[in-house]
C-alpha cells in the first residue's frame, strides 16, 4: 500500500486546480510579455526595422534546434509525474524526473554545440544572410540552459505546482532584457549585426537566471518529496528501459509538433525572397519581414498568454482525470477551458483589429506594422484554440493528433504564403493571411478529434453567441473611447504620445465594458468564479451586490 504525505496535501485536486495553475502562469506570462514589449520598443528604436530583421533571423534556427533538444520531454515529465502521483507513487515520479533530466542535459549540450559550430553554415546556406552569423553564435548557449530549465519546470508542473515555472519565467525575461539592451548599446558602434548578436545573447543570459531560480526552488522542495518517498511502501520500480520507452513514445510526437511552430517561421523566411520577386529592394524586404515577425507576430502572441498557460496546466489535470477514468471530470475541465479560451480570444482579436494602427505607432513608432497586425488579428482566435485543445489531447496521451493537425495547417500556410505574398496588392499581408488560414485548419481538426474522443460538444450559446454580443458592445465602446481621446488631446501631444493615450484608454475602457457585458449576458456563472483561487467567492458576492452576476 502506498502512503501519502504532507507533500500530497499541497496538491489541489479539485476542479479549480488547473484553473489556479492557469491564473499563476497567466500572471507570469503577462509580466513577461509586458517586459518583452518594453524590450521590443527599446530595441526597435535603437536598431530599427533592419536590425530587428537580423535579430529575428536567428530565432527560427534556434527554435528548431531547441525543439529537437527538449524533444517534448518536459510535457512527458509533467504527464508521467502526474499519473504516478495520482496513485501516491513518489518514487516512480522521481525516477521519471531523474531519467528525463539526464536525457535533456545531454541533448541540450549536444544541440548547443551544434549551433555554435554550425553558425556559419546556417547563416550562409540556410538563411542566406551572412550577417546572421553573429546572432546565431550568440544565442547558441541558450539551448543548453533552456533545455535543463525545462526539465525542472516539467517536474514541478507534474505536481500541479506552477509557481516555480512562473517565477523562473519572470526572472528569465528580466535577465534577457537587461543584458540584451546593455549589449546592444555597447556593440552598435561595431555594426548592426553585432548589435543584433547582443540582443540574441540576452536569451542565454535570461535562461541562466531562470535556471538559478528553479534550482533554488527545487532544493527547497526536494526535502519534502524525499520524505514522501521514504514513507512509501510496497514500491516495485519500473525498469529504466521501460521508463525510457514511455518517455520516447510520448515525447517524440510532441517534438514533431514543437518543430511545426519554427517551421511556420521558416515559411516566413521565403517572404523576403518573394517580396524581392515582386519589386521590393532587399533592404525594404528585410524591413517588411521585421514588421511581420518582430512586431506583428509578437503582438498576436500576447493574448495567447492565457491559453498557453491553460495548455500547460491542462496536461497534468487531464492526465489525472484520465488516470482515474473519470470522463465527467475530463469533459467538465474541457468545457471550462474552451469557454475561457473563447472569452479571451474573441475580444483580443477584435481589439487588435480595430486598434492595429495606434498600437503599432505607440509601441514601435511604425505605422507600417499595422497592416500585417490587422490581418493576423483574426488568427488569435484559432491560435488560442489550438493551444488549449493541444493541451487537452496531450493530457489524454493523444500526442500525435495535435502534431498531425498542425502539420496540415503548416502545409496550408506554406502553399498560401508563396502564392499570396506574390500578389503585389497584398505583399506582406499575404504571408499574414496564410498564417491565419494555417492556424484555422489546425484548430478545427483538433476540436473535431477532441470531441470524438471525449464526447464534449461546444456550448454554442455560452461559448460563442454571448461573448460575441459582448464583443460587439466592446467594439462600439472602443471606437467611442478612441475618437473621444483624439478629439480631447489632438494638437497637444506628439503623434506617438497621442496614439499611446488612445491605446491605453481604449484597451482599459474596452476591457471593462466587455467584462460587464459578458457578466450581464450570463455567460459566467458563480461556479466559474469559484474556480478562481482565493478571490472567487468574494468576487461573486461583490458582483451579486451590484447585480452584475445572474443566479
Amino acid at each position: 500500500m502506498l502512503v501519502a504525505s504532507s507533500w500530497e496535501e499541497e496538491k489541489v485536486l479539485s476542479k479549480g486546480s488547473f484553473v489556479q495553475g492557469t491564473f499563476i502562469l497567466t500572471f507570469a506570462g503577462f509580466c513577461s510579455r509586458f517586459i518583452g514589449a518594453f524590450f521590443r520598443i527599446i530595441l526597435a528604436s535603437i536598431i530599427g526595422d533592419e536590425g530587428i530583421g537580423l535579430f529575428q533571423m536567428a530565432y527560427p534556427i534556434y527554435s528548431t534546434l531547441l525543439a529537437i533538444s527538449t524533444a517534448g520531454i518536459p510535457i512527458a515529465i509533467s504527464k508521467m509525474v502526474s499519473e504516478r502521483l495520482t496513485y501516491g507513487d513518489y518514487r516512480g515520479a522521481y525516477r521519471v524526473f531523474r531519467l528525463s533530466f539526464a536525457l535533456l542535459t545531454f541533448s541540450g549540450l549536444l544541440l548547443s554545440l551544434t549551433l555554435y559550430k554550425g553558425a556559419a553554415f546556417f547563416a550562409n546556406h540556410i538563411l542566406e544572410q551572412p550577417r546572421a552569423y553573429y546572432p546565431l553564435l550568440a544565442i547558441s548557449p541558450a539551448i543548453f540552459l533552456v533545455t535543463v530549465m525545462s526539465s525542472l519546470r516539467g517536474f514541478f508542473q507534474g505536481q500541479q505546482l506552477m509557481t516555480p515555472t512562473a517565477l523562473s519565467q519572470i526572472c528569465e525575461q528580466l535577465g534577457r532584457v537587461i543584458f540584451a539592451i546593455i549589449l546592444v548599446v555597447i556593440l552598435l558602434p561595431r555594426g548592426l549585426e553585432f548589435a543584433a548578436a547582443g540582443a540574441t545573447f540576452g536569451a542565454a543570459a535570461g535562461a541562466f537566471f531562470g535556471l538559478l531560480v528553479l534550482i533554488y526552488l527545487y532544493l527547497r522542495h526536494r526535502g519534502k518529496f524525499h520524505i514522501a518517498m521514504r514513507r512509501q511502501s510496497g514500491y516495485q520500480p519500473e525498469s529504466s528501459l521501460r521508463l525510457l520507452q514511455q518517455i520516447v513514445l510520448f515525447s517524440v510526437p510532441i517534438t514533431l509538433g514543437s518543430l511545426v511552430m519554427p517551421l511556420v517561421n521558416l515559411a516566413d523566411m521565403v517572404v523576403v525572397v518573394r517580396l524581392q520577386d515582386i519589386g521590393f529592394s532587399p533592404e525594404k524586404a528585410s524591413a517588411l519581414y521585421g514588421q511581420l515577425t518582430g512586431m506583428a507576430n509578437s503582438l498576436i502572441h500576447f493574448p495567447t498568454v492565457v491559453t498557453m498557460a491553460l495548455s500547460v496546466s491542462l496536461v497534468p489535470a487531464i492526465s489525472e482525470a484520465f488516470a482515474l477514468h473519470n470522463r465527467r471530470l475530463i469533459v467538465g475541465r474541457t468545457d471550462l477551458a474552451m469557454r475561457l479560451t473563447m472569452y479571451v480570444g474573441l475580444p483580443s482579436a477584435a481589439g487588435l483589429l480595430i486598434l492595429a494602427r495606434p498600437i503599432t505607432i505607440f509601441l514601435f513608432d511604425n505605422a507600417g506594422a499595422s497592416y500585417p497586425l490587422a490581418v493576423l488579428s483574426v488568427g488569435v482566435i484559432f491560435l488560442s484554440l489550438y493551444f488549449t485543445t493541444a493541451g487537452i489531447l496531450q493530457g489524454m496521451g493523444k500526442t500525435i493528433l495535435p502534431t498531425k493537425n498542425m502539420f496540415y495547417g503548416v502545409a496550408v500556410k506554406f502553399a498560401l504564403t508563396w502564392f499570396l505574398t506574390g500578389i503585389p496588392a497584398l505583399n506582406i499581408g499575404g504571408a499574414a493571411a496564410a498564417t491565419v488560414c494555417g492556424f484555422f485548419v489546425a484548430s478545427f481538426l483538433n476540436i473535431r478529434e477532441m470531441g470524438m474522443l471525449t464526447g464534449w460538444r461546444m456550448d454554442v450559446v455560452n461559448a460563442i453567441i454571448k461573448p460575441l454580443l459582448a464583443v460587439i458592445i466592446m467594439v462600439v465602446a472602443v471606437l467611442a473611447f478612441s475618437q473621444g481621446s483624439i478629439l480631447f488631446a489632438a494638437g497637444y501631444l506628439s503623434e506617438r504620445a497621442l496614439n499611446a493615450l488612445v491605446t491605453i484608454i481604449a484597451v482599459v475602457g474596452g476591457a471593462a465594458v466587455y467584462g460587464i457585458a459578458l457578466l450581464l449576458s450570463g455567460a459566467i456563472s458563480e461556479e466559474d468564479l469559484a474556480t478562481i483561487p482565493r478571490l472567487g467567492r468574494l468576487l461573486a458576492a461583490i458582483l451579486y451586490k451590484f447585480n452584475l452576476l445572474r443566479r
